[in-house]
C-alpha cells in the first residue's frame, strides 16, 4: 500500500517541522537528553511505574481484592506486548517511510531507523502501558498516560516519526488495553487467586503477613486426619 501523504502541504508534515525544529534551536546537551529519554528513558520509567503499582496493589486487605488488582497490573505489560504484535502487520500494510527519508532539513537525533514509520512502536507501547495501568489504578494510570504523551512528543522531536504515527500508536495501544481488558481480567484473576493461595508464590499477589494468611486459609493438620489415616501412619 502507498504510504500516507507526505507532501509539504500536509499539516502533519508542517507540525513535524515545527516540533522537530525545536531540536535545532535547543542546546546540544538538551537535544541529546531528549533523544535518550525518548528512546529509552520513558519506557524504562513506565516499566518502573508498573512495578511500583504492582508492589502497592499486593497490600490490599483481602486476597480477592489483591488478586484482581494484581491481575489488572499484569495486564498492562501484556497489553503492550499484544499491541506491538498487532502493529507488525499494520506497518507492513501501510509501508510509510520514515520522515527523514522523504523530507530534507530535519534534525535527526537517533540514527539507524530502517523500518517503517506508521504506527510508532514506542507510542503504542507507552500508551498501552499507561492505559493498562489506568485500568488497575487511576492515579498510576494518569501518570502513565502523561508519560506516554511525552513519549509521543519526543518521537516527533527526534525526527523519527510523523505526528500521525504517534497518534496512531496512541489509538492502537488504547484500543488493545481497553477492549481486551474484560477478557484478560476473566483469565488472569483466577490465576492470581490461585497463586495467592500458594505458599511460596503468595507474595507475588498478596503482601499479607504469613500468619494472617494462614489464619484465613488454614492448611489441613495431622489431627484432622481420619482414624484410618492415623492407623496407617502408626
Amino acid at each position: 500500500m502507498a504510504g500516507l501523504d507526505t507532501t509539504g502541504s500536509n499539516p502533519d508534515v508542517s507540525l513535524l517541522y515545527d516540533i522537530n525544529g525545536l531540536a535545532e534551536d535547543s542546546p546540544d546537551w538538551l537535544a541529546k537528553s531528549v533523544a535518550f529519554v525518548g528512546e529509552y528513558g520513558l519506557l524504562l520509567a513506565l516499566v518502573l511505574l508498573v512495578v511500583w503499582c504492582w508492589w502497592g496493589q499486593r497490600k490490599r486487605g483481602a486476597l480477592d481484592d489483591a488478586a484482581s488488582s494484581v491481575a489488572a497490573v499484569v495486564w498492562a505489560p501484556l497489553a503492550a506486548g499484544i499491541a506491538v504484535l498487532v502493529n507488525v502487520p499494520i506497518r507492513g500494510f501501510v509501508e510509510r517511510r520514515r520522515p527523514f527519508k522523504d523530507h530534507d532539513g530535519l534534525e535527526l537525533l537517533v540514527h539507524g531507523k530502517t523500518d517503517f514509520s506508521f504506527v510508532s512502536d514506542h507510542a503504542t507501547l507507552a500508551m498501552a502501558l499507561g492505559v493498562g495501568l489506568f485500568v488497575a489504578n487511576r492515579k498510576f494510570g494518569l501518570v502513565g498516560i502523561a508519560l506516554a504523551l511525552l513519549e509521543g512528543f519526543c518521537r516527533v522531536f527526534m525526527g523519527v516519526h510523523y505526528p500521525t504515527d504517534v497518534v496512531g500508536g496512541f489509538a492502537l495501544g488504547t484500543a488493545v488495553a481497553l477492549l481486551l481488558s474484560p477478557l484478560a481480567m476473566a483469565l488472569l484473576t483466577p490465576v492470581a487467586k490461585a497463586v495467592g493461595r500458594t505458599g511460596r508464590g503468595r507474595w507475588l499477589v498478596w503482601a499479607k503477613p504469613r500468619e494472617e494468611a494462614v489464619a484465613e486459609f488454614p492448611q489441613p493438620s495431622a489431627s484432622a486426619s481420619g482414624p484410618d489415616e492415623r492407623g496407617l501412619a502408626a
